[in-house]
Protein backbone atom coordinates (compact mmCIF):
# COMPACT_ATOMS: atom_id res chain seq x y z
CA UNK A 1 0.00 0.00 0.00
CA UNK A 2 3.10 2.32 0.99
CA UNK A 3 4.36 1.10 -2.26
CA UNK A 4 1.75 2.00 -4.04
CA UNK A 5 1.30 5.60 -2.47
CA UNK A 6 4.85 6.73 -3.18
CA UNK A 7 4.33 5.08 -7.09
CA UNK A 8 1.06 7.55 -7.63
CA UNK A 9 3.13 10.37 -5.75
CA UNK A 10 5.93 10.56 -7.75
CA UNK A 11 3.46 10.23 -11.05
CA UNK A 12 1.62 13.23 -10.19
CA UNK A 13 5.05 15.02 -9.40
CA UNK A 14 6.45 14.04 -12.75
CA UNK A 15 3.32 15.36 -14.51
CA UNK A 16 3.61 18.30 -12.93
CA UNK A 17 7.09 19.42 -12.91
CA UNK A 18 6.44 18.19 -17.05
CA UNK A 19 3.33 20.70 -17.38
CA UNK A 20 5.44 23.34 -15.64
CA UNK A 21 8.23 23.05 -18.46
CA UNK A 22 5.51 23.11 -21.03
CA UNK A 23 4.76 26.54 -22.97
CA UNK A 24 1.39 28.42 -22.68
CA UNK A 25 2.04 30.32 -26.09
CA UNK A 26 4.15 29.55 -28.73
CA UNK A 27 5.15 31.52 -31.68
CA UNK A 28 6.43 29.55 -34.67
CA UNK A 29 7.44 30.48 -37.96
CA UNK A 30 8.69 34.19 -36.99
CA UNK A 31 11.63 35.70 -38.30
CA UNK A 32 12.77 36.41 -34.84
CA UNK A 33 14.99 39.19 -34.13
CA UNK A 34 16.05 38.64 -30.71
CA UNK A 35 18.27 41.70 -29.57
CA UNK A 36 20.58 39.05 -28.42
CA UNK A 37 23.94 39.31 -29.52
CA UNK A 38 24.69 35.28 -28.69
CA UNK A 39 21.71 34.38 -30.33
CA UNK A 40 20.44 37.11 -32.61
CA UNK A 41 17.70 35.33 -34.49
CA UNK A 42 15.51 32.32 -34.28
CA UNK A 43 12.53 30.82 -35.74
CA UNK A 44 10.29 30.02 -32.89
CA UNK A 45 9.67 31.23 -29.27
CA UNK A 46 7.66 29.89 -26.60
CA UNK A 47 6.26 32.09 -23.33
CA UNK A 48 5.35 30.58 -19.73
CA UNK A 49 2.99 33.03 -17.93
CA UNK A 50 4.94 36.88 -17.94
CA UNK A 51 8.21 35.23 -19.39
CA UNK A 52 10.27 33.81 -22.43
CA UNK A 53 10.57 29.97 -21.20
CA UNK A 54 12.91 29.32 -24.79
CA UNK A 55 13.77 30.61 -28.22
CA UNK A 56 14.61 28.20 -31.17
CA UNK A 57 13.51 26.36 -33.66
CA UNK A 58 10.27 25.60 -34.73
CA UNK A 59 11.19 21.96 -33.56
CA UNK A 60 13.01 22.71 -30.45
CA UNK A 61 9.94 25.06 -29.27
CA UNK A 62 7.28 23.20 -30.26
CA UNK A 63 8.50 20.48 -27.95
CA UNK A 64 7.21 22.77 -25.52
CA UNK A 65 3.49 22.62 -26.44
CA UNK A 66 0.75 20.71 -24.86
CA UNK A 67 -3.05 20.64 -25.28
CA UNK A 68 -3.13 23.56 -23.47
CA UNK A 69 -0.72 25.20 -25.34
CA UNK A 70 -1.81 28.43 -27.57
CA UNK A 71 0.19 28.26 -31.38
CA UNK A 72 0.32 31.46 -33.31
CA UNK A 73 2.03 31.19 -36.82
CA UNK A 74 3.87 34.51 -37.23
CA UNK A 75 3.68 33.29 -41.20
CA UNK A 76 7.56 34.49 -41.84
CA UNK A 77 7.16 37.83 -40.68
CA UNK A 78 9.40 40.00 -38.46
CA UNK A 79 9.19 39.64 -34.97
CA UNK A 80 10.62 41.67 -32.26
CA UNK A 81 10.53 43.00 -28.57
CA UNK A 82 8.05 45.38 -28.19
CA UNK A 83 9.24 48.88 -27.93
CA UNK A 84 9.74 51.02 -25.71
CA UNK A 85 8.91 54.50 -25.66
CA UNK A 86 11.35 56.12 -23.39
CA UNK A 87 9.51 59.54 -23.33
CA UNK A 88 6.32 59.62 -23.87
CA UNK A 89 2.75 61.43 -21.90
CA UNK A 90 0.27 58.72 -21.82
CA UNK A 91 -1.61 59.57 -18.39
CA UNK A 92 -2.31 62.81 -19.93
CA UNK A 93 -2.30 61.78 -23.53
CA UNK A 94 -5.00 59.21 -22.37
CA UNK A 95 -7.13 61.44 -20.81
CA UNK A 96 -7.65 63.60 -23.45
CA UNK A 97 -7.11 61.18 -26.56
CA UNK A 98 -10.73 60.34 -27.49
CA UNK A 99 -11.21 64.27 -28.37
CA UNK A 100 -7.83 65.03 -30.76
CA UNK A 101 -8.62 64.93 -34.30
CA UNK A 102 -5.07 63.95 -34.99
CA UNK A 103 -3.48 65.11 -38.14
CA UNK A 104 -0.19 62.83 -37.47
CA UNK A 105 0.51 61.37 -41.08
CA UNK A 106 -2.17 63.52 -42.89
CA UNK A 107 -0.62 63.92 -46.10
CA UNK A 108 -2.27 67.39 -47.38
CA UNK A 109 -3.73 70.32 -45.79
CA UNK A 110 -6.58 69.93 -48.05
CA UNK A 111 -7.49 66.41 -46.66
CA UNK A 112 -7.05 68.07 -42.78
CA UNK A 113 -9.41 71.22 -43.52
CA UNK A 114 -11.67 67.99 -44.60
CA UNK A 115 -11.38 66.28 -41.61
CA UNK A 116 -11.80 69.60 -39.88
CA UNK A 117 -15.12 70.75 -41.22
CA UNK A 118 -16.27 66.89 -41.05
CA UNK A 119 -15.42 66.93 -36.95
CA UNK A 120 -16.79 70.24 -36.59
CA UNK A 121 -20.52 68.84 -38.17
CA UNK A 122 -20.51 66.12 -35.28
CA UNK A 123 -19.27 67.97 -32.43
CA UNK A 124 -22.17 68.59 -30.30
CA UNK A 125 -22.64 72.12 -27.92
CA UNK A 126 -20.65 72.23 -25.00
CA UNK A 127 -17.46 70.80 -26.66
CA UNK A 128 -14.94 71.46 -28.82
CA UNK A 129 -12.71 70.59 -32.32
CA UNK A 130 -9.10 70.17 -30.76
CA UNK A 131 -6.00 69.23 -33.07
CA UNK A 132 -3.52 68.36 -30.30
CA UNK A 133 0.43 68.35 -32.03
CA UNK A 134 1.99 65.62 -33.98
CA UNK A 135 1.99 67.82 -37.60
CA UNK A 136 3.71 70.59 -38.96
CA UNK A 137 2.91 71.95 -42.45
CA UNK A 138 6.07 70.12 -44.23
CA UNK A 139 4.09 66.75 -44.22
CA UNK A 140 1.27 68.45 -46.27
CA UNK A 141 2.16 68.35 -49.90
CA UNK A 142 1.23 72.34 -49.52
CA UNK A 143 4.04 72.42 -47.89
CA UNK A 144 1.88 75.74 -45.67
CA UNK A 145 -0.06 75.73 -42.56
CA UNK A 146 -3.55 76.65 -42.98
CA UNK A 147 -5.33 80.29 -42.55
CA UNK A 148 -7.53 81.38 -39.62
CA UNK A 149 -9.78 82.25 -42.93
CA UNK A 150 -9.80 78.31 -43.63
CA UNK A 151 -10.19 77.25 -39.92
CA UNK A 152 -12.58 79.90 -39.51
CA UNK A 153 -14.32 78.65 -42.90
CA UNK A 154 -14.61 74.27 -41.94
CA UNK A 155 -15.55 75.46 -38.25
CA UNK A 156 -17.96 78.00 -38.29
CA UNK A 157 -19.79 78.32 -34.91
CA UNK A 158 -18.22 75.37 -33.28
CA UNK A 159 -15.16 76.37 -30.73
CA UNK A 160 -11.52 75.28 -32.19
CA UNK A 161 -8.04 74.68 -30.75
CA UNK A 162 -5.17 73.75 -32.98
CA UNK A 163 -1.78 73.70 -31.76
CA UNK A 164 1.18 73.46 -33.67
CA UNK A 165 4.31 72.57 -32.18
CA UNK A 166 5.50 74.20 -29.12
CA UNK A 167 5.15 77.32 -31.06
CA UNK A 168 1.88 78.54 -31.96
CA UNK A 169 -2.08 77.73 -31.77
CA UNK A 170 -4.78 79.08 -33.78
CA UNK A 171 -8.50 79.66 -32.03
CA UNK A 172 -11.53 80.42 -34.32
CA UNK A 173 -14.02 83.35 -33.57
CA UNK A 174 -16.07 80.89 -31.91
CA UNK A 175 -13.43 79.69 -29.80
CA UNK A 176 -12.01 83.12 -29.10
CA UNK A 177 -16.11 84.21 -27.75
CA UNK A 178 -15.88 80.87 -25.86
CA UNK A 179 -13.07 81.66 -23.81
CA UNK A 180 -14.10 85.16 -23.76
CA UNK A 181 -10.54 86.61 -25.25
CA UNK A 182 -10.55 89.92 -26.47
CA UNK A 183 -8.75 93.10 -27.39
CA UNK A 184 -8.54 94.26 -23.77
CA UNK A 185 -7.21 90.55 -22.70
CA UNK A 186 -3.56 90.66 -21.98
CA UNK A 187 -0.99 88.82 -23.16
CA UNK A 188 0.87 86.21 -20.62
CA UNK A 189 4.39 86.66 -19.52
CA UNK A 190 6.66 85.67 -22.69
CA UNK A 191 3.00 85.14 -24.91
CA UNK A 192 1.35 86.87 -27.71
CA UNK A 193 -2.33 87.37 -28.08
CA UNK A 194 -2.20 88.53 -31.64
CA UNK A 195 -4.14 92.00 -32.49
CA UNK A 196 -4.86 92.92 -35.89
CA UNK A 197 -5.36 96.94 -36.82
CA UNK A 198 -8.13 97.13 -34.95
CA UNK A 199 -6.83 95.95 -31.52
CA UNK A 200 -9.11 92.77 -31.77
CA UNK A 201 -7.56 89.17 -31.02
CA UNK A 202 -6.92 87.32 -34.51
CA UNK A 203 -6.99 84.03 -33.51
CA UNK A 204 -3.36 83.42 -33.35
CA UNK A 205 -1.61 82.79 -30.04
CA UNK A 206 2.34 82.64 -30.12
CA UNK A 207 4.60 81.21 -27.79
CA UNK A 208 7.54 83.59 -27.53
CA UNK A 209 9.08 81.20 -26.50
CA UNK A 210 7.19 79.72 -23.07
CA UNK A 211 4.56 77.46 -24.22
CA UNK A 212 2.70 78.49 -21.03
CA UNK A 213 0.18 80.33 -23.73
CA UNK A 214 -0.60 77.09 -25.28
CA UNK A 215 -0.93 74.47 -22.19
CA UNK A 216 -2.82 77.37 -19.93
CA UNK A 217 -5.51 77.77 -22.91
CA UNK A 218 -5.67 74.21 -23.41
CA UNK A 219 -6.42 73.28 -19.82
CA UNK A 220 -9.79 75.73 -20.25
CA UNK A 221 -10.99 73.27 -22.72
CA UNK A 222 -13.82 70.61 -21.30
CA UNK A 223 -12.73 67.51 -20.06
CA UNK A 224 -14.52 63.97 -20.71
CA UNK A 225 -16.65 62.45 -18.01
CA UNK A 226 -14.91 59.71 -15.85
CA UNK A 227 -16.77 56.44 -17.93
CA UNK A 228 -15.13 58.77 -21.25
CA UNK A 229 -11.69 59.08 -20.01
CA UNK A 230 -11.24 55.52 -18.92
CA UNK A 231 -12.20 54.43 -22.61
CA UNK A 232 -9.90 57.32 -24.47
CA UNK A 233 -6.93 55.94 -21.95
CA UNK A 234 -7.65 52.45 -23.15
CA UNK A 235 -7.93 53.70 -26.77
CA UNK A 236 -4.92 54.92 -26.23
CA UNK A 237 -2.93 52.14 -25.04
CA UNK A 238 -4.56 50.10 -27.92
CA UNK A 239 -3.34 52.62 -30.45
CA UNK A 240 0.50 52.36 -29.17
CA UNK A 241 -0.26 48.38 -29.26
CA UNK A 242 -1.49 48.94 -33.18
CA UNK A 243 2.24 50.27 -33.10
CA UNK A 244 4.32 47.75 -31.41
CA UNK A 245 4.50 49.74 -28.06
CA UNK A 246 4.61 47.48 -25.41
CA UNK A 247 6.44 50.03 -22.70
CA UNK A 248 6.32 53.65 -21.94
CA UNK A 249 8.41 56.06 -19.53
CA UNK A 250 5.73 58.27 -18.95
CA UNK A 251 7.38 61.99 -18.63
CA UNK A 252 4.54 63.52 -16.45
CA UNK A 253 3.83 66.92 -18.11
CA UNK A 254 1.97 70.15 -18.01
CA UNK A 255 -1.35 70.43 -15.83
CA UNK A 256 -0.60 66.83 -15.10
CA UNK A 257 -1.10 67.11 -10.98
CA UNK A 258 -0.44 64.31 -9.28
CA UNK A 259 -2.18 62.22 -7.58
CA UNK A 260 -5.34 63.99 -8.77
CA UNK A 261 -4.75 63.22 -12.89
CA UNK A 262 -3.92 59.59 -11.96
CA UNK A 263 -6.81 58.16 -10.97
CA UNK A 264 -7.97 57.07 -14.26
CA UNK A 265 -4.86 54.79 -14.88
CA UNK A 266 -4.83 53.59 -11.42
CA UNK A 267 -8.37 52.37 -11.25
CA UNK A 268 -7.09 50.57 -14.82
CA UNK A 269 -3.47 49.22 -13.48
CA UNK A 270 -6.11 47.79 -10.13
CA UNK A 271 -8.19 46.05 -12.60
CA UNK A 272 -5.51 44.52 -14.85
CA UNK A 273 -6.53 46.62 -17.57
CA UNK A 274 -3.30 48.33 -18.68
CA UNK A 275 -1.27 47.55 -22.16
CA UNK A 276 1.78 49.12 -21.93
CA UNK A 277 4.24 48.70 -19.29
CA UNK A 278 4.15 52.23 -17.75
CA UNK A 279 6.80 53.59 -14.97
CA UNK A 280 6.05 57.50 -14.29
CA UNK A 281 7.89 60.28 -13.42
CA UNK A 282 6.06 63.28 -11.18
CA UNK A 283 6.62 66.97 -13.10
CA UNK A 284 6.37 69.90 -11.00
CA UNK A 285 3.70 71.88 -11.47
CA UNK A 286 3.71 75.23 -10.28
CA UNK A 287 6.88 77.95 -10.06
CA UNK A 288 7.91 78.53 -6.35
CA UNK A 289 5.95 75.27 -4.74
CA UNK A 290 8.27 72.43 -6.87
CA UNK A 291 10.47 71.99 -3.57
CA UNK A 292 7.68 71.47 -1.19
CA UNK A 293 5.65 69.36 -3.91
CA UNK A 294 9.12 66.84 -4.36
CA UNK A 295 9.08 67.00 -0.05
CA UNK A 296 5.06 65.97 0.04
CA UNK A 297 5.55 63.66 -3.35
CA UNK A 298 8.16 61.31 -1.40
CA UNK A 299 6.16 61.32 1.54
CA UNK A 300 3.54 59.64 -0.33
CA UNK A 301 5.40 57.48 -2.38
CA UNK A 302 8.04 54.63 -1.53
CA UNK A 303 9.91 55.00 -4.50
CA UNK A 304 10.96 51.07 -4.19
CA UNK A 305 7.64 49.01 -4.24
CA UNK A 306 6.46 48.42 -7.53
CA UNK A 307 3.73 46.63 -6.07
CA UNK A 308 1.89 44.59 -8.78
CA UNK A 309 -1.85 44.02 -9.18
CA UNK A 310 -3.37 40.84 -8.86
CA UNK A 311 -3.23 39.88 -12.85
CA UNK A 312 -0.47 40.90 -14.14
CA UNK A 313 3.14 41.96 -13.83
CA UNK A 314 2.90 45.39 -16.16
CA UNK A 315 4.67 48.39 -14.49
CA UNK A 316 2.93 50.87 -13.09
CA UNK A 317 4.56 52.93 -10.65
CA UNK A 318 6.69 56.26 -9.64
CA UNK A 319 9.55 56.02 -11.34
CA UNK A 320 11.17 59.31 -9.64
CA UNK A 321 11.02 62.89 -10.59
CA UNK A 322 10.96 65.02 -13.60
CA UNK A 323 11.09 65.89 -16.30
CA UNK A 324 10.96 69.16 -15.32
CA UNK A 325 12.11 69.69 -11.68
CA UNK A 326 12.24 73.43 -11.60
CA UNK A 327 9.90 75.95 -13.21
CA UNK A 328 13.26 78.18 -13.81
CA UNK A 329 15.02 75.42 -15.87
CA UNK A 330 12.18 74.84 -18.43
CA UNK A 331 14.25 75.96 -21.88
CA UNK A 332 10.93 75.34 -24.53
CA UNK A 333 12.02 73.79 -27.69
CA UNK A 334 10.77 76.52 -29.59
CA UNK A 335 12.57 76.81 -32.30
CA UNK A 336 10.69 79.76 -34.02
CA UNK A 337 12.79 81.79 -31.36
CA UNK A 338 15.75 82.29 -30.11
CA UNK A 339 17.13 80.32 -27.04
CA UNK A 340 15.59 81.03 -23.68
CA UNK A 341 17.81 82.52 -21.20
CA UNK A 342 17.40 80.84 -17.80
CA UNK A 343 16.77 83.07 -15.39
CA UNK A 344 19.58 83.10 -12.28
CA UNK A 345 17.70 82.15 -9.24
CA UNK A 346 17.56 78.71 -11.84
CA UNK A 347 20.85 77.31 -10.34
CA UNK A 348 19.76 77.77 -6.65
CA UNK A 349 15.98 76.29 -6.96
CA UNK A 350 17.14 73.43 -8.67
CA UNK A 351 20.06 72.46 -6.56
CA UNK A 352 17.53 72.02 -3.55
CA UNK A 353 15.21 69.45 -5.38
CA UNK A 354 17.62 67.50 -6.75
CA UNK A 355 19.61 67.75 -3.71
CA UNK A 356 16.03 65.87 -2.30
CA UNK A 357 15.64 63.96 -4.38
CA UNK A 358 19.05 62.36 -4.44
CA UNK A 359 19.75 62.34 -0.27
CA UNK A 360 15.90 60.08 -0.71
CA UNK A 361 17.47 57.79 -3.33
CA UNK A 362 14.54 59.28 -6.39
CA UNK A 363 15.84 58.63 -9.79
CA UNK A 364 15.35 61.83 -11.80
CA UNK A 365 15.37 63.06 -15.62
CA UNK A 366 15.98 66.27 -16.59
CA UNK A 367 14.64 68.49 -19.56
CA UNK A 368 17.31 70.37 -21.36
CA UNK A 369 16.98 71.15 -25.38
CA UNK A 370 20.32 73.49 -25.43
CA UNK A 371 23.85 72.90 -24.50
CA UNK A 372 23.98 76.27 -22.59
CA UNK A 373 20.98 74.86 -20.04
CA UNK A 374 22.69 71.24 -19.95
CA UNK A 375 26.23 73.05 -18.72
CA UNK A 376 24.54 74.71 -15.75
CA UNK A 377 22.16 71.90 -14.77
CA UNK A 378 25.61 69.26 -14.80
CA UNK A 379 27.16 72.28 -12.57
CA UNK A 380 24.25 71.70 -10.14
CA UNK A 381 24.00 68.14 -10.09
CA UNK A 382 28.34 68.02 -10.01
CA UNK A 383 27.42 70.46 -6.77
CA UNK A 384 24.82 67.97 -5.43
CA UNK A 385 27.20 64.98 -6.01
CA UNK A 386 30.05 65.69 -4.03
CA UNK A 387 27.42 66.54 -0.36
CA UNK A 388 25.47 63.35 -1.30
CA UNK A 389 27.30 60.94 -3.77
CA UNK A 390 24.39 59.78 -6.71
CA UNK A 391 26.34 56.13 -6.44
CA UNK A 392 24.76 54.48 -9.45
CA UNK A 393 21.46 56.34 -9.01
CA UNK A 394 19.44 56.48 -12.25
CA UNK A 395 19.55 60.05 -14.31
CA UNK A 396 19.23 60.91 -17.28
CA UNK A 397 19.11 64.26 -19.30
CA UNK A 398 15.83 64.76 -21.60
CA UNK A 399 15.90 65.57 -25.22
CA UNK A 400 19.38 67.39 -25.48
CA UNK A 401 19.55 68.27 -28.85
CA UNK A 402 22.45 70.55 -28.71
CA UNK A 403 24.60 68.72 -26.21
CA UNK A 404 28.81 68.78 -27.05
CA UNK A 405 31.45 66.35 -26.36
CA UNK A 406 32.45 68.16 -22.86
CA UNK A 407 28.92 67.83 -21.18
CA UNK A 408 28.72 64.27 -22.79
CA UNK A 409 31.68 63.42 -20.58
CA UNK A 410 30.13 64.95 -17.94
CA UNK A 411 26.82 63.34 -18.28
CA UNK A 412 28.98 59.72 -18.54
CA UNK A 413 31.21 60.89 -15.77
CA UNK A 414 28.07 61.10 -13.10
CA UNK A 415 26.65 58.00 -14.39
CA UNK A 416 23.69 59.53 -15.87
CA UNK A 417 22.10 58.81 -19.46
CA UNK A 418 20.61 60.18 -22.23
CA UNK A 419 16.78 60.01 -23.64
CA UNK A 420 16.39 61.32 -27.18
CA UNK A 421 13.26 61.74 -29.14
CA UNK A 422 12.41 62.41 -33.14
CA UNK A 423 11.60 66.03 -32.43
CA UNK A 424 14.23 66.93 -34.85
CA UNK A 425 11.86 65.20 -37.52
CA UNK A 426 9.26 67.85 -36.87
CA UNK A 427 11.04 70.73 -35.85
CA UNK A 428 14.28 70.46 -38.12
CA UNK A 429 13.34 72.69 -40.88
CA UNK A 430 12.47 75.22 -38.30
CA UNK A 431 15.67 75.15 -36.46
CA UNK A 432 18.06 74.80 -39.75
CA UNK A 433 16.11 78.58 -40.76
CA UNK A 434 17.18 79.47 -37.26
CA UNK A 435 20.52 78.54 -36.55
CA UNK A 436 21.88 76.79 -39.88
CA UNK A 437 22.22 73.88 -41.33
CA UNK A 438 25.71 73.30 -40.03
CA UNK A 439 24.48 72.60 -36.02
CA UNK A 440 21.68 70.28 -37.73
CA UNK A 441 23.79 67.68 -38.68
CA UNK A 442 24.39 65.99 -35.42
CA UNK A 443 21.70 67.34 -33.80
CA UNK A 444 21.10 65.42 -31.15
CA UNK A 445 24.79 63.83 -31.93
CA UNK A 446 23.61 60.28 -30.89
CA UNK A 447 26.14 58.43 -32.50
CA UNK A 448 29.10 60.55 -30.43
CA UNK A 449 26.55 59.20 -27.69
CA UNK A 450 26.92 55.35 -28.11
CA UNK A 451 30.70 55.81 -29.22
CA UNK A 452 31.01 57.33 -25.32
CA UNK A 453 29.32 54.49 -23.91
CA UNK A 454 26.35 56.47 -22.79
CA UNK A 455 23.08 54.41 -21.71
CA UNK A 456 20.91 56.19 -24.78
CA UNK A 457 16.81 55.54 -24.96
CA UNK A 458 14.64 56.62 -28.02
CA UNK A 459 11.31 57.90 -27.87
CA UNK A 460 8.94 60.16 -29.53
CA UNK A 461 7.71 62.95 -26.63
CA UNK A 462 3.77 62.60 -28.01
CA UNK A 463 1.57 63.76 -28.27
CA UNK A 464 1.93 67.45 -28.19
CA UNK A 465 4.90 68.23 -30.27
CA UNK A 466 6.08 65.45 -32.32
CA UNK A 467 3.89 62.00 -33.07
CA UNK A 468 3.47 59.04 -30.90
CA UNK A 469 4.23 57.00 -33.81
CA UNK A 470 7.86 55.39 -32.80
CA UNK A 471 8.12 54.40 -36.53
CA UNK A 472 9.04 57.79 -37.41
CA UNK A 473 11.67 58.12 -34.97
CA UNK A 474 12.94 55.41 -36.54
CA UNK A 475 12.54 56.40 -39.75
CA UNK A 476 14.25 60.01 -38.46
CA UNK A 477 17.31 58.05 -36.59
CA UNK A 478 18.03 55.80 -39.76
CA UNK A 479 18.15 58.63 -42.80
CA UNK A 480 18.25 61.81 -40.58
CA UNK A 481 15.16 63.20 -42.79
CA UNK A 482 12.62 64.89 -41.35
CA UNK A 483 8.86 64.28 -41.87
CA UNK A 484 9.12 66.56 -45.13
CA UNK A 485 11.91 64.85 -46.62
CA UNK A 486 14.26 67.50 -45.38
CA UNK A 487 17.73 65.55 -44.66
CA UNK A 488 18.44 67.68 -41.56
CA UNK A 489 20.83 65.09 -39.76
CA UNK A 490 24.11 64.54 -41.65
CA UNK A 491 23.69 60.88 -43.18
CA UNK A 492 27.05 59.97 -41.08
CA UNK A 493 25.66 60.86 -37.65
CA UNK A 494 22.82 58.30 -38.84
CA UNK A 495 22.06 54.69 -37.25
CA UNK A 496 22.21 51.63 -38.41
CA UNK A 497 18.69 49.89 -38.23
CA UNK A 498 20.05 47.30 -35.55
CA UNK A 499 21.47 50.14 -33.45
CA UNK A 500 18.43 52.00 -34.12
CA UNK A 501 16.22 49.11 -32.68
CA UNK A 502 17.99 48.42 -30.03
CA UNK A 503 17.38 52.51 -28.82
CA UNK A 504 13.98 51.59 -29.06
CA UNK A 505 13.77 48.08 -26.94
CA UNK A 506 15.92 47.32 -24.58
CA UNK A 507 18.04 50.47 -24.80
CA UNK A 508 15.39 52.68 -22.87
CA UNK A 509 15.22 49.92 -20.17
CA UNK A 510 19.17 50.38 -19.91
CA UNK A 511 18.50 54.02 -18.83
CA UNK A 512 16.69 53.08 -15.50
CA UNK A 513 18.84 49.83 -15.07
CA UNK A 514 15.86 47.42 -15.41
CA UNK A 515 17.81 44.21 -17.34
CA UNK A 516 15.38 41.52 -17.52
CA UNK A 517 13.23 43.33 -20.52
CA UNK A 518 13.11 44.76 -24.21
CA UNK A 519 14.57 41.60 -25.69
CA UNK A 520 13.27 38.42 -26.78
CA UNK A 521 15.65 35.87 -24.65
CA UNK A 522 15.21 32.93 -22.01
CA UNK A 523 13.70 34.62 -18.76
CA UNK A 524 13.04 37.74 -19.89
CA UNK A 525 9.61 39.34 -20.14
CA UNK A 526 7.21 38.22 -22.61
CA UNK A 527 6.84 41.89 -24.75
CA UNK A 528 7.05 41.17 -28.45
CA UNK A 529 5.09 42.52 -31.39
CA UNK A 530 4.89 40.53 -35.01
CA UNK A 531 5.04 43.24 -38.11
CA UNK A 532 3.07 43.94 -41.20
CA UNK A 533 6.76 44.68 -42.81
CA UNK A 534 10.17 43.74 -42.70
CA UNK A 535 11.58 46.43 -40.54
CA UNK A 536 14.59 45.51 -41.38
CA UNK A 537 14.58 44.68 -45.25
CA UNK A 538 11.82 47.94 -46.40
CA UNK A 539 12.38 51.09 -48.13
CA UNK A 540 13.39 53.97 -46.05
CA UNK A 541 10.24 55.67 -46.45
CA UNK A 542 7.83 52.62 -45.32
CA UNK A 543 9.51 52.48 -42.12
CA UNK A 544 7.26 54.97 -41.07
CA UNK A 545 4.49 52.89 -42.44
CA UNK A 546 5.05 49.91 -39.96
CA UNK A 547 2.27 48.61 -37.50
CA UNK A 548 1.85 45.40 -35.41
CA UNK A 549 0.12 42.71 -36.65
CA UNK A 550 -0.11 40.80 -33.35
CA UNK A 551 1.26 42.72 -29.97
CA UNK A 552 2.08 40.52 -26.74
CA UNK A 553 2.98 42.53 -23.55
CA UNK A 554 3.47 40.48 -20.11
CA UNK A 555 2.80 37.43 -22.11
CA UNK A 556 -0.63 37.94 -23.00
CA UNK A 557 -2.14 39.14 -26.51
CA UNK A 558 -3.55 42.95 -25.95
CA UNK A 559 -3.67 43.44 -29.90
CA UNK A 560 -4.34 41.53 -33.15
CA UNK A 561 -4.84 42.89 -36.49
CA UNK A 562 -7.86 40.77 -39.13
CA UNK A 563 -4.73 38.40 -39.57
CA UNK A 564 -5.21 37.32 -35.76
CA UNK A 565 -8.21 38.82 -34.80
CA UNK A 566 -9.53 35.47 -32.88
CA UNK A 567 -5.96 35.45 -31.18
CA UNK A 568 -6.49 38.69 -29.58
CA UNK A 569 -9.33 40.66 -27.25
CA UNK A 570 -12.11 42.31 -29.11
CA UNK A 571 -12.16 46.14 -30.37
CA UNK A 572 -13.43 48.43 -27.49
CA UNK A 573 -16.46 50.53 -28.90
CA UNK A 574 -15.34 54.44 -28.89
CA UNK A 575 -16.91 56.86 -26.57
CA UNK A 576 -18.58 59.38 -26.88
CA UNK A 577 -20.02 58.92 -30.09
CA UNK A 578 -18.62 62.24 -31.54
CA UNK A 579 -15.27 61.36 -30.96
CA UNK A 580 -12.78 61.72 -33.45
CA UNK A 581 -11.12 58.30 -32.62
CA UNK A 582 -14.11 56.50 -33.91
CA UNK A 583 -14.35 57.98 -37.13
CA UNK A 584 -10.76 58.38 -38.31
CA UNK A 585 -8.69 56.30 -35.61
CA UNK A 586 -5.13 58.03 -34.79
CA UNK A 587 -2.26 58.02 -36.87
CA UNK A 588 -3.44 58.75 -40.43
CA UNK A 589 -2.30 57.33 -43.41
CA UNK A 590 -3.56 59.17 -46.00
Amino acid sequence: MKLLNILTLSTVLAAGILNAQKADMIITNGKITTMDDKNPEVQAVAIKGHKILQVGTNAQILKLKNGNTKVIDAKGNRVIPGLFDSHLHVIRGGRFYNTELRWDGVKSLKRALEMLKEQAQRTPKGQWVRVIGGWNEYQFEEKRLPTLAEINEATGNVPTFIMYLYGKAWLNKAGLKELNINGDTPNPAQGLIEKDNNGDPTGLLVAEPNAFILYSTLAKLPELKEEEKVNSTLQYMTELNRLGVTAVMDAGGGFQNFPDDYGTTDQLNKQGKITVRLPYYLFAQKKGSELADYTKWIGMVEIDDHGHNDFNEIDYHVNGGGENLVSDGADFENFLFPRPELPATMEKNMREVVSLLVKNKWPFRIHATYNESITRFLNVIEEVNKETPLNGLVWFIDHAETVTEDNMKRIKALGGGIAVQHRMAYQGESFIHRYGKKPALASPPVKKMLEMGIPVGLGTDGTRVASYNPWVALYWITTGKTIGGTQVMGKENTLDRKTALSLSTYGGYELIKDYQKGKIQKGYFADLTILDKDYFTVNDEDIKNITSKLTIVDGKVVYGDETYKTAAPAPLPVIPDWSPVKYYGGYQTK
